[in-house]
């Protein structure tokens, strides 16, 4: 099928790159009955991204003819008899009504339907929104018949989701069968040996049996039996009142979580007191000056963690946040190391914990790349352990909506173009950085 460029201005630019094709019309009938069918109205709305009733409407529009598009069938008819120039001069004027960018006359537009019902066009290559005229015939049947919207981000995610959860409920069901099918072969052969297993059993009784006939009246084994005590009243029991025996019986009757708090709280009084030792000053005024910038963000980790210690909400963390003196940037740092410092190969699964706080603290306009960029210097202090599972941490909170694609790939971005970019970051993300971007590609071709 032959090719032009799209819009009449771009018609001699033989490396334009958006095409359509061209016109081909058929008359159709005769008299009264007499009809205009545009043949290849469904590849040429597609070459514009616009749906083609659209644009058999705006025929009938300027025609003054009625006109109807059959969505079955793709046919898409004009009363009447007119020639294929005429209907392509008209399709001229609804590219630039209804398709092309009026700031940089680009093609690659999106109809989008304001909250006062007025229509504009949003370019994908400048950004400029081009008002429509709202005095045409054809607002009416667009503001009627809205354009479908593409699919957002977290439409897609939640595709993902529902297969993969639909993936997880077969396997399980798989493995339900495989046990069901042991379980049956297990029964039959125990059936089967439990005979023989009887009749062993009564040889052994009568060998046994046989045996103590020959044995003499006292055993070996009740000699070296010690004689029992009498004097259990006499003992004392006493409760140990050890640090270590007080440990363990915190644990026993404490939930988990709250034993990790009471162990955090009394070593942090250590700590404490370890800073306030006179040795421990005077070692610090021998080392020399001391910098204020890291003084200052182990103050905040020290209050955040505190905080936590308490057994804060996440919306008790984000008011408590507000309150911390210091730039947004480096609370956020400060908290990072807060809740994950010290994690090695489970780094991954505390996130995965206590993504509820890192939620909180990013519902602010810009607050996603604060946290990556905390993520980033957290990175440059943490293990190798820890680092080689950035991946894993990234799509735990991609996946729960903490993060969106979007300011990671422009993080990512950003990072390789720096003065780090040779850093071992980048390169244990890449692979989740091509998944991430696969995943997109593959969703919007379906």
């Amino acid at each position: 099928m032959a090719l032009q460029n799209i819009g009449a201005s771009n018609r001699d630019d033989a490396f334009y790159r958006y095409k359509m094709p061209k016109m081909v019309t058929k008359i159709e009938g005769r008299g009264n009955g007499i009809k205009t069918n545009v043949v290849n109205m469904v590849e040429i709305a597609k070459a514009l991204a616009r749906p083609a009733s659209y644009t058999t409407k705006y025929f009938g529009c300027e025609l003054g003819a009625q006109s109807k598009f059959d969505e079955k069938t793709g046919t898409s008819l004009v009363n009447g008899a007119h020639d294929t120039a005429k209907l392509a001069a008209l399709l001229e004027n609804f590219i630039k009504k209804y398709v092309q960018c009026y700031g940089c006359g680009n093609p690659e537009t999106e109809i989008v339907i304001t909250k006062t019902q007025m229509i504009t066009l949003k370019c994908a290559a400048c950004g400029f929104l081009s008002d429509v005229d709202m005095r045409d015939k054809l607002t009416t049947f667009i503001l009627k018949n809205p354009p479908e919207q593409k699919k957002s981000s977290k439409d897609k995610k939640a595709m993902r989701r529902a297969e993969k959860e639909r993936l997880k409920e077969g396997e399980a069901a798989d493995e339900e069968q495989k046990k069901l099918k042991k379980e049956a072969v297990k029964k039959k052969g125990s059936s089967a040996s439990a005979k023989d297993a009887a009749s062993k059993a009564l040889t052994k009784k009568r060998s046994n049996s046989s045996d103590e006939d020959h044995s003499p009246a006292h055993s070996h084994a009740d000699e070296n039996e010690p004689p029992a005590d009498d004097d259990d009243e006499d003992v004392q029991w006493q409760t140990d009142t050890s640090l270590e025996a007080a440990r363990q019986r915190i644990q026993e009757q404490l939930s988990a979580v709250t034993a990790d708090m009471v162990m955090l709280s009394t070593n942090e009084e250590k700590q404490k007191s370890a800073k306030k030792s006179p040795g421990r000053e005077e070692k610090t005024q021998v080392n020399g000056h001391s910098n204020g910038h890291t003084s200052a963000h182990g103050n905040l980790v020290e209050e955040i963690r505190e905080h936590l210690n308490k057994g804060s909400s996440p919306s008790q963390l984000k008011s408590f946040l507000g309150s911390l003196s210091g730039t947004y940037q480096e609370i956020m740092d400060a908290l990072f190391e807060a809740l994950f410092m010290g994690f090695d190969k489970g780094f991954a699964k505390e996130v995965a914990k206590k993504k509820n706080y890192l939620a909180a603290a990013t519902q602010e306009e810009g607050s996603q790349m604060v946290l990556l960029r905390a993520i980033e210097s957290f990175s440059a202090k943490a293990s190798t352990k820890a680092v080689k599972e950035l991946g894993l941490v990234l799509k735990e909170l991609y996946d729960h909506d903490v993060l969106e694609e979007s300011s990671i790939l422009e993080w990512y971005q950003k990072g390789l173009g720096g003065g780090n970019k040779t850093s071992q970051i980048w390169k244990n993300l890449k692979p989740f950085i091509e998944w991430l971007q696969n995943a997109e590609s593959e969703s919007e071709e379906e």
